[in-house]
């Protein structure tokens, strides 16, 4: 069920890419490149990083410049094993950037002066994690 609704959020995506009409929300699917990996989805996305994991808390809807500014969390992690008690340091973040066609430029920021990225990422692609020692 959620494969046949993700295929239908990527068709309307293209089709509407082929009729001209800007795309209004990031197509769902796998998006990667370099360090990163996204899955979207109609209610947000998940998102892998070397060494760190985020989500992106709702659809990620673009302005008509293909802009988009949406609210998420990111936790860090680290090499080696997790210790006993250690719990998942989740941070509040914004997740922004621009779709131009099935390229996708990605940013993280964590408070007010910290700035993860930019990233690059195509849609249909798988991401090159290299995961953290």
């Amino acid at each position: 069920m959620k494969a046949n609704f993700l295929r239908l959020v990527a068709a309307a995506a293209i089709a509407g890419a082929a009729s001209g009409a800007a795309p209004t929300s990031v197509a769902g699917g796998r998006w990667g490149g370099p360090y990163v990996l996204i899955e979207v989805s109609g209610s947000g996305a998940s998102i892998q990083f070397d060494c760190a994991h985020g989500s992106i808390l709702g659809p990620i809807r673009l302005d008509s410049d293909g802009r988009f500014d949406v609210a998420g969390d990111y936790a860090p992690e680290h090499g080696g094993p997790i210790r006993v008690g250690e719990g998942e340091k989740r941070r509040p973040a914004r997740y922004s950037g621009r779709l131009i066609g099935r390229t996708m430029t990605l940013s993280v920021v964590l408070g007010d002066d910290e700035t993860i990225g930019p990233f690059t990422v195509e849609h249909g692609r798988e991401g090159r994690i290299v995961r953290c020692r």
